[in-house]
This record gives structure tokens, C-alpha cells and sequence, in this order.
């Protein structure tokens, strides 16, 4: 007869699977403490952050909420009080520095009053000088009986002299006619009273076309005249001859339609031109 098998007899104490579940639930305790601990937050501490992110960005995650004495959040962004803050960039500038640069505004303004004022006191001065010069030289003109052979005008620059060139050259000629030199003389001695001032003679002609052998040109023709008068007024005064200057304008500066015999006779001139003491003084200083 077979022997029947003997049960095995188990230990005492717990089943086995009881020490697996037991440790299973200790890692989780530990877990869920770990989380907490590491979710524990100073209050005081998050007070204070939240406060610095407010006054610097105002803006704070979605679902914030009044904090302390500021401003309401809401979905993530703070009722600003002051909006034009950010969107005004004149707010951005203290009322110290608006001041400012609003007093220098002002000054800027005042300083170019005072230049434009002390501009049209000058030019005020320059006329002034010149309408006397040219007063003057009216005086001396008829002094000199040349009234009816001299044209005076002026401006704010200079007093001007107009000969007609009819009366000092011949057709298609540069040399003074002999005529003329008595005028001349008398033109040099109302200059000598001028000597310290600039003098500027131009040579002007009309349109008609020259070519010779001396003038190739109408500007070649003018440039010499007005050389023959300096250079004869030179001659006879001792105005210094730096003081004299001399140029030719040709046919570019009409003074009256060169259609007409009557216009082409007025163009064919020559000015001189006595720089008053301020615009003298301008001239010499910017040929230094």
C-alpha cells in the first residue's frame, strides 16, 4: 500500500505577498511626504515675491488674485492704474526733466529772437550807412556838375555808381575816351573820400555778338573796361589798389530789353560799386 505523501507544514507569521505591499505603501508614504514637503511654501516669503513681480511687470500666472494693496489680477495681468505708463512715451520723463526740456526749448527760442533781431539791426545799420554814402555822393556829384552823367542807387551792401558806356568807349573798344577822362577824374576824387571801403568796378555789355582780334568775347570785352577804369583810378587817387576790384559780367546782367537800341545803350555800362564799412570789412577779412 502506498504511502501517503506528508503535507508540508507552513511557518508561522504573515503570508509573504503582505511584506511586498507593506513596502509598496511605505515608498508611496514617502512619495506623498516629499511632495508636500516640497509643495510647503512661506507665506510671508510668497507675499513678497508676488509683490516685487507686480510693481516690476504687473503680471502674474492666469488665475492670480489680489495681493496685499495691489492691483486686481486677473487672467494673468494686472488692472494697471496707470496705462499710460507703458503707451505714452512723454510719461515715461520726469516733471524735473519736462521742466527742463521745456526751459530749453524756450531758450532756444529766445536766443534765435535775439539773433533775428540783431540781423535786421544790422542790416538796419548797413542801409543806414549806405543811403548816407549815398547822399553824400549826390551832393559831390552835382558839387562836380557830373549829376546828369552819373546814376546813384544803393543798398544795404554797397552805394553803386552807373556810367553809361557809350560816354567812356567806343564801339567794340576798351580804351577811355579822351572825352571821358575828365568825368573819370571827378569820379576819383568823389572815391578818394572812400579809400578805407572796398570798390568794385564791373564792365557790363549788351547781347550782340563780338569777335575781333583782341575780344573774343562779349565777357572778354567787359572784363577789360571795367580793368581800364580801375587800373586809370588807381592812376590818379591813392586809394590802396587792394581796396580796388575789377570784373567783367559780359551780357548776363541787363538792366533793360536788348531788343531795343534804347535797351542795348543802358546795358552797355559800367558800375562801380563802394562797399560800405560793414560789408567791407566781410570782403577784406574773407581774402585773408
Amino acid at each position: 500500500m502506498a504511502k501517503k505523501k506528508k503535507e508540508e507544514s507552513g511557518g508561522g507569521g504573515a503570508p509573504g505577498w503582505m511584506a511586498t505591499f507593506s513596502d509598496l505603501m511605505n515608498l508611496l508614504l514617502c512619495f506623498f511626504v516629499l511632495l508636500f514637503s516640497m509643495s510647503s511654501v512661506d507665506a510671508a516669503k510668497f507675499e513678497a515675491v508676488v509683490a516685487s513681480l507686480q510693481s516690476s511687470f504687473s503680471i502674474l500666472p492666469a488665475g492670480g488674485s489680489s495681493v496685499g494693496d495691489a492691483g486686481m489680477i486677473s487672467s494673468g495681468i494686472s488692472q494697471l492704474q496707470m496705462m499710460d505708463v507703458y503707451y505714452n512715451p512723454q510719461a515715461n520723463s520726469t516733471d524735473s526733466e519736462s521742466e527742463t526740456d521745456a526751459e530749453g526749448e524756450e531758450g532756444n527760442l529766445e536766443e534765435e529772437a535775439a539773433f533775428q533781431e540783431a540781423m535786421e539791426e544790422l542790416e538796419q545799420r548797413e542801409l543806414s550807412e549806405s543811403e548816407k554814402m549815398a547822399d553824400e555822393i549826390e551832393q559831390l556829384s552835382q558839387q562836380y556838375g557830373i549829376q546828369d552823367q552819373v546814376e546813384v542807387s544803393f543798398n544795404a551792401q554797397y552805394v553803386q555808381l552807373t556810367l553809361n558806356g557809350a560816354i567812356l568807349f567806343d564801339s567794340g573798344s576798351s580804351d577811355i575816351k579822351a572825352e571821358a577822362i575828365p568825368l573819370i577824374d571827378k569820379i576819383g576824387l568823389i572815391l578818394q573820400n572812400y579809400k578805407d571801403n572796398v570798390i568794385e568796378i564791373e564792365g557790363h555789355t549788351d547781347n550782340v555778338p563780338i569777335h575781333s582780334a583782341r575780344f573774343e568775347s562779349n565777357d572778354v570785352l567787359s572784363m577789360y573796361r571795367a580793368l581800364s577804369v580801375a587800373d586809370y583810378i588807381r592812376s590818379i587817387t591813392d586809394i590802396p589798389s587792394g581796396h580796388i576790384k575789377s570784373s567783367g559780367r559780359g551780357e548776363y546782367v541787363p538792366v533793360a530789353d536788348n531788343s531795343t537800341p534804347e535797351g542795348r545803350a543802358r546795358n552797355r555800362r559800367v558800375e562801380i560799386k563802394i562797399y560800405n564799412s560793414y560789408n567791407s570789412e566781410n570782403i577784406m577779412e574773407g581774402e585773408e
